[in-house]
């Protein structure tokens, strides 16, 4: 048969016949399933060029919903077959949360020369070249070329019996497609909304920490209004657009919101002027804008006022229209008040921070407000969670922290019964010290019935559902905060580390693949080295291990590099490196570690 040669493409060492769908490296097949394949492709014919997820995902699965996990999967089993590295990309660079390039030089063949082929029947594979191709360096091309054609007639019989293999790799691709969305999706009965981060116009950089307070608040405000039918969008997610130029209708799709509540914040003395606007992403139609004045004693009633705005503007497209709850508005603050709020906000901004040095300041500023204010139930919430996580991120005993917690939380449902995240802190609490399983969860459901858009509540309940062994119910609360928090690393990353304690390895991986893309770099991601041992992947382990070991010797490195050691076979390591964790861990006495 007659063909034109027009899908030929060479790059370093490795040549592509989209036609024939061959990769060869230094004219040896290398056969890659279509899917893989056909990222590849995708890739190389747009060299140079951002190729955006969902534009992937569109071409390689149509018309069908797919979750990201298997573009990763794609992307990671691809780099392997080019012997790329993710850190320092060769061919494939990721840009992260938008999508990848193909970065490498590429040669394309265009040319109307015809070449004759053997029918599928002629075993030998001669080739009649009828043409000479004149186009610079186009002949060496379709040399290579012939030689695709060749082998990919002697790998037919290869590819047969390999398509067994396709067919179950088919399959367990196919049940993640129809398993489950390519993102956290919204409830068919409930809007979601995302507070975008508050600009700070003041000109001064030290009051980033009161437009972002302003952020959470608003988020506190509006998560109370109707949480049965509209939902809001956690502070960790929508602080990835800090600063940020997406399009709205690029954070609609990634976070899964109908509207979008935008502003800005300018700060001068003892007043406060915000402007405030609500979006409808389907049609960027803007619904209302306003512009605000007002003393500073007066912020939450202002955080308040907005907040009803906006419940008024969404409310008539509520499932439930008759449903109209009061909104409680709040009295103006007392001067000593609206400081121990300032100072409360202060230790919001470097908690958020989720580093040890972090935590530390956090709760400086969180000893202050109770000072400045002792009935300030959120201030010692605040301090609850600190100390609860402190622990998990210095390497200290967390004896040295958990009665602190405890009479922090304790303290701030003295003061305010109703107080979600003082009845989650008090819920971890319990859990991890007192390991009073009934109590832990009678408290994660009371911090739920009381703010169902609490997504931190959903997450450390998820976690505790799973070592309860209870991994469906554990599922289900974990996509309820990945869907209220879709952009947060511990979600996405607990996620996976509940995927892997119910021994569903394969989608593990495939997950904690999400987070490492979102950042390669986070801590709780390297569980996936746990799950490469639990396959019997040995060799895609060993690379994060090592890099673990830069950081210095850790209890939890040590105990890992044991572990792998010990299955794979290398018992002289392993015995070496027990010895080592017995030695650091008779000096450090160290705590399970968290990273919550």
């Amino acid at each position: 048969m007659s063909r034109a040669v027009t899908h030929l493409y060479q790059f370093g060492e490795f040549t592509v016949d989209g036609d024939q769908k061959v990769l060869l490296r230094n004219g040896t097949p290398r056969p890659l399933p279509p899917k893989i394949f056909d990222t590849l492709l995708i890739l190389v014919e747009n060299a140079g060029r951002l190729v955006g997820k969902d534009d992937l995902m569109n071409r390689l699965w149509p018309d069908t919903f797919v979750e990201e996990t298997n573009l990763t999967f794609n992307i990671q089993q691809l780099r392997k077959s080019l012997g790329d590295d993710a850190r320092q990309p060769r061919f494939i660079e990721t840009v992260s949360r938008r999508g990848y390039r193909f970065i490498a030089p590429v040669d394309k063949l265009l040319s109307q020369n015809k070449i004759t082929v053997a029918h599928a029947g002629n075993t030998s594979g001669n080739v009649d070249r009828r043409e000479p191709v004149t186009a610079g360096g186009e002949s060496a091309l379709v040399a290579v070329h012939e030689k695709t054609l060749i082998a990919g007639a002697r790998l037919r019989n290869i590819l047969l019996l390999a398509a067994a293999v396709v067919v179950v790799f088919g399959a367990v691709g196919g049940w993640f497609i129809w398993s489950r969305s390519k993102r956290p999706q919204p409830s068919v009965n409930k809007l979601m909304l995302a507070v975008l981060p508050f600009q700070n116009l003041t000109g001064d950089p030290s009051q980033e920490y009161f437009s972002d307070g302003l952020t959470e608040e608003m988020i506190t405000q509006l998560g109370n209004l109707d949480p049965q039918h509209l939902g809001v969008i956690a502070r960790t997610s929508v602080m990835h657009y800090k600063n940020r130029q997406e399009r709205l209708d690029q954070i609609g799709q990634e976070l899964g919101v109908q509207y979008v509540l935008e502003g800005s914040v300018r700060r001068e003395s003892d007043k406060v002027r915000i402007t405030a606007q609500l979006i409808q992403i389907k049609d960027q139609t803007h619904l209302w804008s306003r512009e605000y004045d007002r003393e500073l004693s007066h912020l939450l009633l202002l955080q308040d006022e907005i907040a009803k705005e906006v419940a008024d503007e969404i409310r008539p497209t509520l499932v439930d229209t008759q449903k109209r709850p009061d909104t409680v508005h709040q009295p103006s603050l007392s001067p000593s008040q609206y400081q121990a709020h300032d100072l409360y906000l202060k230790g919001e901004y470097f908690f958020n921070k989720r580093t040890g040095e972090g935590f530390e300041q956090a709760v400086e500023y969180f000893q202050q407000a109770t000072a400045k204010d002792p009935t300030y139930a959120r201030a010692y919430a605040g301090l609850a969670d600190c100390y609860a996580l402190m622990a998990g991120y210095s390497g200290q005993p967390q004896t040295e922290f958990m009665q602190k917690a405890r009479a922090a939380a304790l303290h701030a449902l003295q003061i305010d019964e109703s107080l979600p995240e003082a009845h989650t802190a008090l819920a971890l609490i319990v859990q991890n010290y007192d390991w009073d399983w009934q109590t832990s969860e009678k408290e994660f459901l009371r911090a739920i019935e009381l703010n169902p858009n609490y997504a931190t509540a959903h997450h450390w309940y998820a976690e505790h559902l799973t070592w309860l062994g209870r991994f469906d119910d554990a599922l289900r609360e974990s996509e309820r905060a990945r869907q209220l928090d879709p952009l947060s690393l511990i979600i996405a990353a607990d996620n996976g580390a509940i995927l892997y304690y119910s021994r569903q390895y394969d989608r593990a991986i495939a997950q904690f693949l999400v987070v490492r893309e979102m950042d390669p770099n986070f801590p709780r991601a390297y569980m996936i080295d746990a799950a490469y041992e639990q396959k019997g992947r040995f060799a895609d382990a060993l690379p994060n291990l090592e890099k673990l070991q830069t950081f210095g010797d850790n209890p939890w490195t040590l105990a890992e590099l044991s572990y792998y050691y010990s299955r794979s076979g290398q018992q002289t390591q392993a015995q070496h490196t027990l010895e080592r964790l017995l030695k650091l861990d008779a000096i450090t006495k160290s705590s399970p570690r968290r990273f919550s």
